[in-house]
């Protein structure tokens, strides 16, 4: 499932074409939108908000969720398109993902204060939310896109490495201090994983997700399903500690 800066990706590779002020001048797909209620609109911006890459027009929103196999092509098609946005020389096309029409725009729908990308980002609205869910586990919360629009498994293991946190510690167990190194830390590593996705190195720098030891303790990693999200967890039993009410 791609994660906040994998949309950032494609929000600035669209960007590039400037699209914005033009027009669309064909539609198609099997998507069950009403696919003629885009047909001859002009594109006021694209944004995005956590794992949602959106297309605002002046009344209404096109959301795309890329769900955990979507993808995108530029210029380019392959079979099964879900929709294909043309313009005058450029066409969007989109594959496997979530489609839906929203009825109002964008800023009426979205909170961007909540997205861990944006400049209108609120490290304070997080810490509130956080707080207010303390029977949540950590591993849950770094899920919660209304807490962290836009974080993923990849950033969720991470970041619970980073902080040297079991994610089975649920968030009311946590010191403050550790509550506000979360909030920091998810923010950090979004931007340094859009970073290393432009290099096509982020792999490269996964100190847990996916791995079998640990670089600090040279131990084996524990992998497990956790949470009521039931994700992968890659963790450290000795060094991320395990915090109990």
């Amino acid at each position: 499932m791609p994660e906040g800066p994998s949309i950032v990706i494609l929000r600035e590779a669209v960007a590039a074409l400037r699209l914005e002020g033009q027009k669309i001048h064909a539609v198609t797909g099997n998507s069950k939108i009403d696919q003629q209620a885009l047909l001859g609109q002009t594109v006021l911006s694209f944004r995005s908000w956590g794992k949602h890459f959106l297309i605002c027009f002046e009344t209404f929103t096109l959301r795309i969720h890329f769900l955990l196999f979507g993808t995108y092509r530029i210029n380019e098609r392959k079979p099964s398109v879900r929709l294909s946005l043309q313009f005058a020389a450029d066409e969007l096309n989109f594959y496997a993902c979530s489609i839906k029409l929203l009825d109002k725009p964008a800023d009426e729908i979205y909170d961007w204060s909540g997205d861990i990308m944006a400049d209108e980002w609120s490290a304070a609205k997080a810490l509130k939310k956080l707080k207010a869910l303390p029977q949540v586990l950590s591993c849950d919360a770094l899920l919660d896109q209304d807490v962290f629009a836009g974080s993923g498994n990849i950033i969720k293991n991470e970041v619970l490495f980073r902080i040297r946190v079991h994610p089975l510690s649920p968030l009311g167990a946590l010191p403050n201090a550790k509550l506000n190194e979360m909030v920091r830390e998810v923010r950090n590593y979004a931007f340094e994983f859009l970073h290393w996705k432009k290099e096509f190195t982020l792999k490269k720098h996964w100190l847990a997700h996916t791995k079998k030891i640990c670089p600090r303790c040279a131990i084996p990693f524990t992998k497990a399903r956790t949470g009521k999200t039931d994700r992968r967890s890659f963790f450290c039993s000795n060094c991320q500690v395990l915090y109990a009410p």
